[in-house]
């Protein structure tokens, strides 16, 4: 197995690890609560707020990972480019882009991927 080395090369690769929507739903929802944590944490004056993030947002992703995906989460090879493709992934989802990049990525509707596109890490 080779590393990637852009991320221009590893977005198709997450996108593909996440074909199922109730995965990528599960991530928008652990997403949107991470924003909500870091933007309310200063008002509420509760910084113990911020030990909560990681378990907001990777739990929600893991479970999808293990519960509906079954796959190895790309946080354990790639632990920065998932990280950055989080956020990604969760704002192309409320800009409407994201039909777009799965279908590039070859992922189909049906939450399977298209072999003849299949990026392997």
């Amino acid at each position: 197995m080779t590393r990637m080395k852009r991320f221009r090369d590893f977005w198709p690769y997450y996108l593909q690890e996440h074909a199922r929507p109730g995965t990528r739903a599960l991530h928008y929802a652990g997403t949107s609560l991470v924003v909500a944590l870091v933007a309310a944490a200063p008002f509420a004056g509760r910084w113990w707020m911020a030990a909560a993030l990681p378990l907001v947002g990777y739990g929600f992703a893991w479970a999808g990972h293990s519960l509906i995906e079954r796959n190895r989460p790309a946080t354990f090879r790639y632990p920065f480019w998932s990280l950055r493709a989080d956020f990604v992934m969760w704002y192309r989802f409320l800009t409407g882009h994201m039909g777009r990049d799965l279908a590039r990525a070859g992922v189909r509707a049906d939450g399977t991927v298209d072999p003849a596109l299949r990026v392997s890490a």
